[in-house]
């Protein structure tokens, strides 16, 4: 969601802007990469490499990730090298969330955050099939978002946002470097 105002029309509704939007680095979900993936691969070669490819995304390193991106390779490259091919694509904005608190993993790893929100945006934008005023898809949207808001699941540790807004870094979730102008203030 991009900040700013909602048209005026969403204005004398009561709908809000919302306040902040951040974005650090951009991660690819890997729910949606498994399935790509897997779609390359013979049913009934499926299971097995479904459970190779979860092992893959829950890697508890960078590290390890990469290890059984290589091991998979190596075993199924000359097989199924188009699932080879497809996995290693934007590998590196896949694992961007290892580079970031180990209790937000969950969070980043997939778009479900984002997609299931906008289901609800979807079901009721369709069913009005178009607006004649953008001011009124826009309200609508706004509106649904902010009701569906409220089942939102709570981030985990969200005392870590702001250690990572301040440019704390972290190698596979773990807190490797403070900001110097940080570290003096301390």
């Amino acid at each position: 969601m991009a900040s700013g105002s909602p048209p005026r029309a969403g204005k004398r509704r009561g709908l809000p802007a919302p306040k902040l939007t951040i974005a650090s680095a951009e991660q690819r979900c890997w729910n949606h990469k498994l399935r790509n993936v897997l779609d390359t691969v013979p049913k009934k070669h499926q299971p097995e490499v479904k459970a190779a490819l979860q092992a893959i995304a829950s890697a508890n390193s960078e590290r390890a990730a990469t290890a059984g991106r290589d091991a998979f390779a190596r075993m199924d490259g000359r097989a199924h090298p188009k699932t080879v091919e497809r996995l290693e694509r934007d590998w590196a904005r896949r694992t961007a969330s290892y580079a970031f608190p180990t209790e937000h993993w969950k969070h980043r790893r997939t778009t479900n955050v984002i997609e299931s929100p906008f289901a609800a945006v979807r079901r009721r934008t369709s069913a009005a099939r178009r607006f004649k005023q953008v001011e009124n898809a826009t309200a609508l949207i706004w509106k649904t978002l902010l009701v569906v808001e409220h089942h939102f699941r709570a981030l985990n540790a969200p005392h870590l946002c702001t250690a990572v807004s301040d440019g704390v870094l972290y190698r596979d979730g773990v807190r490797e470097w403070t900001p110097t102008r940080k570290r003096r203030a301390a």
